[in-house]
């Protein structure tokens, strides 16, 4: 694909996603969600299947995208992601799931923040504080012993960010306790039970990322260490020799790369302390964000799709044959990974 600047290749991945797959929900006026698929298959483009976690990072994407080039559209059709996601879910902001209602509360605040409204996630905060176990941390989901990075690192990032620091900051030094390998990276997860606590040290990318925002949000005295540290371990373990960040696959493991990419760019961006950490965390972005674009496919509406793999071809998508490509996930993280890189420093 031709060489475009930063800005222009993330407003070329924003046209191809909100083309292909942001559609009414059930016909009714004044709702948008994501279609979960494309070419969809007919379960998907009914919007009975949905993936609502997926949905807040669509979201979180067009809240990107107003921030590199503000428009009153945006705005409307934030307005109406809003509305459908809150009737599709049952009218209500919360799930089993403490990973989804956390990713929403992070996507409306950042969304009140940028657009000037004021829809509340009081329901979600008191959810997530109310799941507070001794430890200091969440389950994964209602009733569940697993303790894990995906559902504590944003949960910690959304309580920071809504003035819980203590809660958030008792949560980030929990996961420095008890979830961080000896590569210097994050495990998944502890499943608690009678028997005591067993690590599962499955690494997921988008762990890390977490665990770098919830740092960056709660500062305190040993966080600058441990940004600095993970920032390293990432770039040792889960890039190429290139500096590309390893995908994991097409559904949920679609969104992981681009969740660790939007966290990198904070890190960028907003870490004082070190600025080797700083660079090397722009440089993971960088340099995954040229091997996207330059692995992208054009599709026949001339616009790119993704692959789930940024150091390799990306495939064309068909209604013939299923491909990742194929899954919002996928092409939601790239055009994540396309804002991340725009909104780097020159």
């Amino acid at each position: 694909m031709q060489n475009d600047s930063p800005i222009e290749r993330a407003a070329l991945a924003e046209r191809a996603v909100r083309t292909r797959s942001i559609r009414r929900l059930w016909a009714l006026p004044g709702t948008r969600l994501g279609v979960v698929s494309h070419p969809a298959m007919p379960l998907h483009r009914l919007i009975l299947a949905w993936r609502y976690w997926w949905q807040a990072h669509l979201f979180d994407c067009i809240v990107d995208a107003q921030l590199r080039d503000p428009g009153q559209e945006r705005a409307v059709l934030a307005q109406k992601m809003v509305r459908a996601s809150l009737i599709r879910n049952g009218f209500r902001r919360t799930n089993s799931y403490y990973d989804d209602m956390a990713w929403w509360g992070l996507a409306l605040q950042r969304g009140n923040d940028v657009f000037g409204t004021s829809v509340s996630i009081a329901s979600i905060i008191r959810a997530c504080r109310g799941a507070i176990r001794a430890e200091g941390v969440v389950p994964w989901r209602i009733g569940d012993d697993f303790l894990n990075a995906p559902a504590n690192g944003p949960v910690a990032i959304m309580l920071a960010r809504a003035g819980y620091r203590d809660e958030a900051a008792r949560i980030t030094d929990w996961i420095a306790r008890n979830l961080m390998l000896g590569s210097g990276l994050v495990a998944d997860g502890v499943v608690v039970s009678q028997e005591g606590a067993r690590l599962d040290a499955t690494v997921y990318t988008y762990c890390q990322g977490v665990v770098l925002g919830a740092e960056l949000e709660v500062m305190g005295a040993d966080s600058p260490r441990r940004i600095a540290d993970l920032v390293s371990a990432i770039w040792r373990h889960l890039t190429d020799p290139d500096g590309v960040i390893a995908g994991q696959g097409g559904g949920d493991g679609g969104l992981f790369a681009g969740i660790l990419a939007r966290y990198l760019t904070l890190v960028a961006n907003r870490f004082e302390d070190s600025d080797d950490t700083r660079q090397l965390a722009a440089h993971m972005v960088r340099s995954s964000a040229e091997a996207a674009w330059r692995n992208a496919v054009r599709n026949a509406d001339g616009l790119p799709s993704f692959g789930p793999e940024w150091n390799q071809p990306a495939q064309t998508p068909g209604r013939s044959h299923w491909v990742t490509e194929r899954d919002l996930s996928v092409q939601l993280s790239g055009w994540m990974l396309m804002e991340a890189a725009a909104a780097l420093p020159a």
